[in-house]
């Protein structure tokens, strides 16, 4: 089991409602997000292409963030999921530093939060709350591993991209282009 997670860039229109789902589904503290909507502009006046798209924690494959913790906090769970076991945190922004999608802060409780892929809620087989909520239906979760999900098809057949590949991570967020 792979859990990946893909936007699709030509669907989302910026709402922010994935931003505001995570934030009440896992309780992050008001001025905190785990996930938020960037807005990238393309081309040269007046050729111009604006693409909106949903970002978190990519959860590598190759994670800096996993490698760089002195505690062993940062770690890979089920499914390929990157997480952090607050008992283990020591705040010390390793994790942080070597993130290149600045995908972490520092709670206010004093350990490193980020995205988690909701995995209480798949472990339920529910959708991450992110996915739940997208009223245009532009985030996709699933198993790559199982070749007839909807993330193995949708990666077979629409053109993707991914956020810093030179970065060497393999991230398991995908932009559908």
């Amino acid at each position: 089991m792979r859990y990946a997670m893909a936007v699709d860039s030509k669907k989302c229109v910026g709402c922010s409602d994935c931003v505001v789902a995570c934030q009440t589904e896992n309780n992050v503290p008001i001025g905190y997000a785990r996930d938020w909507v960037r807005e990238i502009n393309h081309g040269i006046y007046p050729e111009l292409h604006t693409e909106l798209r949903s970002e978190r924690c990519n959860h590598c494959d190759n994670a800096p963030c996993v490698r760089s913790c002195p505690t062993g906090a940062s770690h890979y769970a089920e499914g390929g999921i990157v997480k952090v076991a607050e008992e283990k945190c020591i705040g010390c922004s390793a994790c942080i530093i070597s993130c290149p999608y600045d995908a972490r802060y520092i709670h206010p409780k004093g350990y490193v939060d980020k995205c988690t892929f909701c995995d209480h809620r798949v472990k339920d087989g529910e959708d991450p709350a992110c996915v739940a909520v997208c009223p245009t239906k532009c985030l996709y979760f699933g198993d790559l591993d199982d070749p007839n999900s909807e993330m193995s098809t949708l990666l077979r057949v629409r053109k993707y991209k991914t956020l810093i590949p030179e970065a060497g991570t393999d991230p398991q967020l995908y932009i559908l282009v």
